[in-house]
């Protein structure tokens, strides 16, 4: 950190009396900033903006505490004060320009980042802020934009010709080449780094992150170690370590046990190295999110909704590990509170996906279908929750709409399986078959491209799957039999599919109890061919008796029977 004390004391233009606490103070808020401790750095920079009120810098760095929490409204104040100190403060219109890209004014934050760069002079370090501003997650899947990254690049490359050696530039661009996975460039930035400044761990670190996504966790855990033995209390390093041991966990199913253990450890370690705020707190939280460890996230949103003070954000996290540990009620009073304190700007779209969770939890179908569908116009990758639109209308009996939600999600999920082609075709079957069999007067006429659909998803089925399955043929010959063109006919459209159920379930012996008034359905159908169409009394006689056998409580068997004078017993 000898260069920042340098470009602090640099700062004053003259050596004055008490100079050197300044400077070491400051330093030691950057040094707070970069080890993640907001809260400490926050209690200095206010210090400082008091007694050193004359010193833009200090106002800037102050700003930059509240950026780091999602507090923009406050960083805002702070950079308006920093410029009403210093008019030509590059870095608080730095600062202003990561404020309006945040809220999304790009016009605001390109005049501001315009104005930084220009006011820089031969200073590096508004270059680097401004890069790592374009750097700022702004989307819900934290992904930095081709453009926003190019941006970086552009405005960082301009920084590195003004002062090759600023370490924190290289790390940013770095940081910025690893976002659209240029990993030579970004290895290159950070090796720069270190050679420029061998004792900041942040280097250390990036390229720890950089083999993370690389999938290289062994040489990922030694960055790390690396970083802590320069700096043991640098805490980043064991957050990025838990977070790297979490993908590990995921990637190697032999590890995973004790890479999310290691993983939670580490996270613990990175919270007592910090200061414990509620930001740092609510950071672990997004980490066990990412873990799955929804127990503890209601633990530790609860702890925290009782000292928040005004930061609503924690009733999201209360609202997320609810859902997960099936505590709907709860669940669904966090979500709406959230809802209602959060700056609309804060709402994600998985926000939205947990609402419509909760509600269709909570017997709000409707309503939570609509809210889901909302998450989806948003981000359009959460394809998985066609799925469960679709299984909501099911339960609603809205058959027709999903189908269609089914047939949707299989064409944009990578996960769907030939179990969500059977839920598409008996959706539609259902639909067809709620109007085939319809007492309303008048009476719908039947959307035969229903059964069309419920055909071409179990057809599908049948050809991909490794063997025929006997469920499928079964909701074949119902839907073919659906195609007579009333109640009374019998064309035998059904027969060989349910000749195929018949010769698949028997070939199974013994044929489960749960599956005989099948059996007997599909022996009945056969029997009704050949007496009414066939008119072969013996084959109808035959494939009674088998129904009778599989079955003897089917009322058409016993009605057969009955007719015939043998209602009595079953061979």
């Amino acid at each position: 950190m000898k260069m920042i004390s340098k470009i602090a004391t640099a700062s004053l233009g003259l050596v004055l009396v008490g100079s050197s606490v300044f400077a070491q103070s400051l330093a030691d808020a950057k040094k707070a900033i970069d080890a993640e401790q907001y809260q400490k750095a926050k209690s200095m920079l206010k210090n400082l903006t008091a007694t050193q009120a004359d010193k833009d810098e200090n106002f800037f760095y102050l700003g930059w505490v509240y950026i780091k929490q999602d507090y923009t409204d406050s960083a805002k104040t702070a950079f308006n004060k920093g410029i009403a100190v210093n008019a030509k403060s590059a870095l608080n219109y730095a600062g202003l320009g990561a404020v309006a890209r945040l809220d999304k004014d790009n016009a605001g934050a390109t005049n501001n980042f315009n104005q930084a760069t220009t006011l820089a002079g031969k200073n590096s370090k508004p270059y680097v802020y401004v890069g790592q501003a374009y750097l700022l997650p702004i989307t819900a899947d934290g992904k930095v934009s081709p453009a926003d990254a190019n941006a970086a690049i552009s405005v960082l490359t301009k920084g590195k010709a003004v002062n090759p050696k600023d370490a924190d530039l290289l790390i940013a661009l770095g940081n910025a080449y690893r976002s659209q996975l240029k990993s030579n460039e970004a290895y290159q930035n950070y090796s720069d780094a270190t050679a420029a400044d061998p004792k900041n761990p942040g280097a250390k670190v990036a390229t720890g992150v950089l083999w993370r996504f690389a999938n290289n966790f062994e040489d990922s855990e030694k960055q790390f170690q690396d970083a802590l033995a320069i700096d043991p209390n640098y805490g980043p390093a064991y957050r990025e370590w838990a977070e790297t041991d979490l993908r590990w966990s995921m990637n190697d199913p032999k590890m995973a046990s004790v890479k999310i253990k290691a993983a939670l450890d580490e996270y613990k370690k990175y919270l007592s190295l910090t200061d414990l705020s509620i930001e740092s707190r609510m950071r672990y939280c997004d980490f066990l999110i990412l873990a799955g460890d929804y127990k503890t996230l209601q633990q530790e949103a609860t702890a925290l909704s009782q000292s928040a003070g005004n930061n609503a954000r924690v009733y999201r996290y209360l609202a997320y590990s609810a859902y997960e540990n099936k505590d709907y009620p709860a669940g669904l009073t966090a979500m709406n509170t959230w809802f209602q304190k959060a700056d609309p700007k804060r709402i994600i779209p998985r926000d939205y996906l947990y609402m419509g969770r909760l509600q269709v939890k909570s017997g709000q179908d409707s309503a939570g279908i609509n809210t889901l569908r909302k998450a989806l116009t948003l981000d359009t990758t959460q394809a998985d929750v066609y799925g469960e639109i679709a299984s909501s209308l099911y339960a609603q009996k809205k058959y027709a709409e999903a189908g269609d939600a089914y047939k949707v999600y299989i064409s944009k999920s990578h996960t769907a399986t030939l179990n969500d082609y059977l839920k598409e075709g008996v959706s539609y079957y259902n639909a067809f078959k709620l109007q085939y069999y319809s007492t309303a007067n008048p009476k719908p006429v039947a959307d035969t491209t229903l059964l069309v659909k419920a055909d071409s998803a179990f057809s599908y089925i049948q050809h991909k799957a490794s063997a025929p399955l006997a469920a499928v043929a079964l909701y074949q010959a119902r839907a073919n039999d659906l195609k007579e063109p009333s109640r009374n006919t019998t064309n035998g459209y059904a027969k060989p599919y349910y000749e195929q159920y018949i010769t698949l379930l028997i070939a199974k012996q013994p044929v489960a109890d749960a599956d005989k008034p099948y059996l007997a359905e599909a022996y009945v159908y056969l029997a009704t061919y050949y007496e009414f169409k066939e008119k072969d009394d013996a084959k109808a006689a035959e494939n009674y008796t088998k129904a009778r056998e599989a079955d003897p409580t089917n009322k058409q068997v016993l009605a057969y029977f009955a007719r015939k004078g043998g209602a009595g017993k079953s061979k």
